[in-house]
């Protein structure tokens, strides 16, 4: 029987890392999915001995992307290479809730007009321990949120790949994830996603666990805290490649409106800092004129100064 869901797997010289997350696939209660395991430039055949060892090895693919390859690169090729109804990104440090599959899928099948649903999320820490790894602090990522659309992630990306189950169909029509960024093609798809498609959102007990590792460098380093200059940078050209576009078709009356209003607003913001900071300095002398005052030390001390 063909496969419902296409679990795209990037990966690069991480075989331990990789190693669980294979495990932690084969552990949810759906089992109708298929692997496709990316090997982004990293040494081949550690990949190939860790399917091999891997309780989920006869339906576990690897393929390997063609230099330079890069994040994008490796989650379309992905894409490209499986063909189940459904696409979810699964990178190999990060874990699901053993009924993640089984409820995003049930929430699709039930809700034809969502493009993908995303659920809640739990952002866990850990750190190399002996040579395991050991979560060390849990956290809700985006706490209380019970949506995900359009304009939520104008301002903020608001999911992780972990977290989010789509259908193919939406992924062939929208163009795949954008090659030339090395960072945030995930908020940039969801942008053009939510422009165009409703994504459901599945809340209560957090099935997706985005882990951190703040400690970790080189191999073992989290994209979020080795490429934290490439996340501004890509999230800036992001955004001014998309102001650019909107400009050359609507002329730039409005973008020019908005700066002036952001502008005055700024000032009026330091006018009202600069009188807060006057009145507590104010407030600071009234007070101590009151001590002086009032208090028989202090009154006591103002007079030897005055007779120095």
């Amino acid at each position: 029987m063909p496969y419902r869901v296409s679990v795209v797997v990037r990966t690069k010289n991480r075989p331990a890392l990789l190693g669980r997350a294979l495990e932690d696939i084969a552990s949810q209660s759906f089992g109708e999915a298929e692997v496709m395991v990316v090997n982004d430039g990293g040494v081949r055949g550690e990949v190939d001995a860790v399917v091999r060892s891997s309780s989920i090895a006869d339906r576990v693919s690897v393929i390997d992307t063609v230099a330079p390859g890069g994040r994008c690169a490796a989650a379309n090729l992905g894409v490209r290479s499986t063909s189940a109804e459904y696409i979810v990104l699964h990178d190999d440090d990060d874990l699901w809730h053993p009924d993640f599959l089984a409820k995003t899928v049930a929430l699709l099948d039930a809700s034809p007009q969502d493009a993908g649903v995303m659920v809640a999320t739990e952002i866990l820490e850990e750190e190399l321990r002996d040579g395991e790894w050991v979560e060390t602090a849990r956290m809700p990522y985006w706490a209380g949120l019970t949506h995900v659309d359009f304009t939520s992630l104008l301002e903020i990306n608001r999911a992780v790949p972990i977290s989010f189950v789509y259908r193919r169909a939406v992924h062939d029509e929208l163009g795949g994830y954008d090659e030339s960024l090395e960072t945030v093609e995930d908020w940039e798809f969801y942008l053009r996603l939510t422009a165009r498609h409703p994504v459901a959102f599945l809340g209560g007990v957090p099935l997706a666990y985005w882990m951190h590792r703040p400690a970790a460098e080189g191999a073992d380093g989290n994209s979020m805290f080795e490429l934290q200059g490439a996340h501004a940078r890509d999230d800036l050209a992001v955004r001014d490649r998309e102001l650019t576009r909107w400009v050359r078709e609507n002329g730039p009356g409005l973008p020019l409106y908005i700066a002036l209003v952001e502008k005055n607003l700024r000032a009026e913001m330091e006018r009202q800092h600069q009188e807060l900071l006057a009145a507590l300095s104010r407030r600071d002398e009234d007070l101590a004129r009151e001590i002086y005052a009032r208090h028989p030390v202090w009154r006591r001390l103002r007079r030897l100064r005055r007779r120095k």
